[in-house]
């Protein structure tokens, strides 16, 4: 008896990975034919034709007869997962915007609202009745709410990401805030909530879905008030034992340089943060991204001081990154917001510091890039941190969609 235990049970563990090797494929990929995932995944052809069975008796996917492609036999059914039959919200809080956005099981943003956040107005509470407020206007929340699984939060800060536990956030003034918990109550839909590390899940939606796709190796650099990066190795992120790996603003890089936030001198940010940039291009620090604008368009039109701002960023963002690149030996760098505004005129200056300071290996290896999702990155990676746990065991869903469906019975 017990040896049958044992292969029902290894029989279940084989069912659920290969159900989350599926499941993976079409959020990631969207409509794929059965062939397309015989291919991708490397099972048999009666096995997924069992597995996606089980995705469309809930509702999760429907099958469609494919255009005929011209080759001999019948055209395989086309895979099409159902959006709105799977969604995560997502949440993000910047240093001087909010921004919250449902996406559904492909992948697809079904909607989106950001709203801009005057500086000083970052309390937690503030933030908190905020978000519920920006919420609350997403028009089709009520009626996706039954499809939601989980709520994902990209923030600017240190993050613990077993419990949602916000270490520090020197951009908001916030410390020690239990913000995966305040969000639960506050919301109140009913789904765990996920926190974590805005450039971090910049990092993981690039790598995914963006500049660095089909990479294993990823370094993802944000930039606006504070500087924060996500690191990705072999495919896996790099977090830490608590989840505080990727503070990379906080490197100390200039020991004689400036006073920052974190209570540190010469960090990496106050060298390459949106401060500096409007510091050197002669505007008040506080300007905000109407003034980050206005540094970029006269920089792109060859204004001398605009572009003398520009390229010292670009030096002291090249003299880091060659030295994360001579640590990480990534395939790619991606620079995600400010960096991403201004990666036509930054890149080629990153590239000079790299040639000059980085080792000639791992230098060879590495691209620069601009990030491909722009200022919406950590709100996307927020929602693929979401929807993680149904990826990851999308047996335990089917299993709780056939417990309602017989309790309705």
């Amino acid at each position: 008896m017990r040896g049958r235990e044992l292969v029902g049970q290894r029989s279940e563990t084989v069912r659920r990975a290969n159900l989350s090797a599926i499941a993976r494929e079409l959020h990631g990929r969207g409509a794929l034919s059965r062939s397309e995932l015989v291919a991708r995944t490397g099972l048999t052809r009666s096995a997924i034709r069992g597995l996606i069975s089980e995705f469309v008796a809930a509702n999760l996917a429907s099958e469609t007869r494919s255009e005929p492609d011209g080759l001999p036999g019948r055209p395989s059914p086309l895979v099409q997962p159902r959006r709105e039959a799977a969604v995560v919200l997502a949440l993000e809080i910047a240093v001087d915007s909010l921004a919250a956005a449902i996406v559904g099981l492909d992948g697809t943003t079904i909607e989106r609202l950001r709203i801009d956040l005057p500086r000083g107005h970052s309390s937690v509470e503030a933030v908190t009745r905020d978000l519920v407020r920006l919420t609350g206007r997403l028009r089709n929340l009520p009626r996706l709410r039954p499809a939601l699984l989980g709520v994902g939060v990209a923030i600017v800060g240190v993050v613990r990401r077993d419990d949602g536990q916000v270490s520090t956030a020197p951009n908001l003034g916030w410390r020690d805030v239990p913000l995966g918990a305040r969000l639960t109550t506050a919301l109140d839909l009913g789904v765990p909530t996920f926190v974590a590390n805005d450039a971090d899940l910049g990092a993981l939606i690039e790598l995914r879905r963006g500049a660095a796709r089909g990479a294993d190796d990823l370094l993802f650099i944000a930039g606006e008030v504070g500087v924060g990066g996500g690191i990705v190795v072999a495919g896996r992120p790099l977090t830490g034992v608590a989840g505080y790996a990727g503070e990379i603003g906080h490197i100390s890089v200039n020991p004689a340089g400036r006073s920052c936030r974190c209570g540190s001198t010469g960090c990496w940010e106050t060298e390459i943060g949106e401060e500096a940039l409007l510091r050197r291009a002669g505007l008040p620090a506080e300007g905000g991204r109407r003034a980050v604008d206005q540094v970029i368009a006269a920089a792109a039109a060859g204004e001398d001081q605009a572009v003398a701002a520009v390229n010292e960023v670009g030096r002291w963002l090249g003299i880091g990154i060659a030295g994360l690149v001579n640590v990480l030996n990534p395939r790619v760098v991606v620079l995600g917001g400010l960096f991403s505004n201004l990666a036509p005129l930054l890149i080629p200056r990153v590239e000079e510091e790299l040639d000059r300071f980085a080792l000639a290996a791992p230098r060879a290896n590495v691209r620069v890039a601009a990030a491909q999702l722009g200022i919406d990155a950590p709100l996307l990676g927020a929602a693929e941190l979401a929807f993680e746990p149904f990826l990851a065991d999308p047996a335990a869903w089917l299993g709780a969609r056939d417990d309602v469906a017989a309790a309705s019975a």
